[in-house]
């Protein structure tokens, strides 16, 4: 059977890539050029690009045409490439930690070996995590703002596993989710494990526009929504009490629920009342404890409406059975003698300060952030490419993440997300500088 000319045109701009013929940032002939050069079809010379695309050689970016990718670069380079090399500085992966956190583990293990209660936290505990813990975690976000009952917090292995457990219970393959157009790359991987459609949500310079989200509730019919209205990931929104209102009013109209995701939401001072105060029939309420006592710390814990606690038991059962009994109890202790309390707000001052040195070293570049946040949004000039942008930063030893693992709709902007609360501060100055450097050989 004779090979279809239009693979010979995609090997050979295969090959070109490879050798370096066509370096990367390369702009392409249009689809209508390029079928012209060939003698092929326009619909031929559109599935040669699609081949290539889907090879991972090219990328096609609406407004501004095909460009060859930088192909060292991991595809999907961002957060799920967690463990930087040694000697690489790390803007890509949070893990925010204060001095003597260490010796806190310590003075915590000591003390729990030293408790009456040590063999049963060997056992099985309940799916939804025993009785007087549950108690201590909904009198912790009562403190915080956010009055539930205990019998509505699940305590589950960390805020991956609370959107794991929430949509294996709530949710069926094939369902629709609206989340916003950039969203936390975590609840993408956890949408494609599940067989979610995702759908997005247009945002503009000050969040997510519920007037897009209207516009695709009256032509889809969505499930949920999924949002992050207090420190949204990457970009650092608190949505104010009217936008928050307003989207309970839609879930009420659409019959939407609501997973409200609150990982970050400790770093912001006095922020409006969470979707689950203001909707609590509607809202199932996820968050943990990896970013503001330690990410190696997989304790989390899920809010929900009574009539959901079952359908999550049986979630929690179907995937770790319980949250292990030492970390649980670990952190109830560390709640109920105030060191939760004082970490979080060692942590703002901490994130205030690295907000702080990211704005005075990147001073002039255009910056998507809170005050408080652990990380920053970089939207780069029009003529700069984020892959080879994070390549050469790579090449240089430090890490980041460009905006494709946080991009649900086919426009991936040219975009970095920086992580500041991995580093010490020296490095992270470092780290910052070198990232102005290459921005600026790029740009000029």
């Amino acid at each position: 059977m004779p090979r279809a000319r239009y693979k010979t045109v995609v090997d050979r701009f295969a090959a070109d890539i490879a050798s370096g013929a066509l370096p990367p940032g390369t702009r392409l002939p249009t689809h209508r050029h390029l079928a012209e050069q060939e003698g092929l079809a326009l619909v031929t010379a559109s599935r040669v690009y699609a081949e290539l695309e889907a090879m991972g050689l090219i990328s096609g970016e609406t407004g501004r045409g095909t460009f060859v990718r930088e192909t060292a670069l991991p595809l999907g380079h961002g957060v799920d490439q967690q463990a930087a090399a040694v000697g690489v500085l790390d803007l890509n992966f949070n893990y925010p930690a204060l001095p003597g956190q260490a010796e806190l583990l310590r003075t915590g293990l000591r003390q729990l070996a030293l408790s009456g209660d040590l063999e049963a936290l060997l056992r099985y505990q309940p799916h939804a995590g025993r009785s007087h813990e549950r108690t201590c975690f909904a009198r912790h976000l009562t403190e915080r703002g956010l009055a539930v009952e205990a019998e509505e917090v699940l305590i589950v292995s960390g805020a991956q596993h609370a959107l794991a457990a929430t949509v294996l219970a709530l949710l069926k393959p094939g369902d629709v989710v609206a989340v916003d157009a950039l969203t936390y790359s975590g609840f993408k991987v956890v949408a494609e494990a599940h067989r979610l459609e995702l759908v997005a949500i247009p945002i503009t310079d000050h969040g997510p526009d519920l007037e897009g989200l209207e516009q695709l509730c009256r032509r889809r019919r969505i499930k949920a929504v999924y949002t992050m209205p207090t420190l949204h990931n990457p970009m650092g929104w608190v949505m104010d009490l009217p936008w928050r209102e307003r989207l309970v009013s839609m879930a009420r109209d659409h019959r939407l629920l609501l997973i409200e995701d609150a990982a970050y939401a400790f770093l912001a001072d006095h922020p409006p009342a969470p979707l689950k105060t203001l909707a609590p029939d509607l809202t199932v309420y996820v968050s943990g404890f990896s970013k503001n006592i330690a990410t190696g710390l997989r304790v989390g814990y899920v809010v929900a409406p009574l009539k959901w606690v079952p359908a999550l038991e049986r979630a929690i059962r179907a995937t770790t059975w319980n949250t292990p009994g030492v970390m649980t109890a670990l952190v109830c202790g560390w709640i109920d003698d105030g060191t939760v309390r004082r970490l979080e707000a060692q942590k703002r001052e901490d994130a205030k300060a690295r907000q702080r040195l990211a704005r005075q070293v990147l001073d002039g570049l255009n910056i998507v952030s809170h005050p408080a946040s652990y990380f920053l949004w970089l939207p780069l000039p029009e003529e700069v490419r984020a892959d080879q942008v994070a390549m050469a930063l790579l090449s240089a030893n430090v890490s980041v993440s460009t905006a494709e693992p946080f991009a649900v709709s086919g426009i991936v902007p040219h975009a970095i997300r920086l992580a500041l609360g991995s580093l010490e501060r020296d490095a992270l100055e470092v780290a910052l500088h070198k990232v102005r450097q290459v921005i600026a050989g790029f740009a000029y």
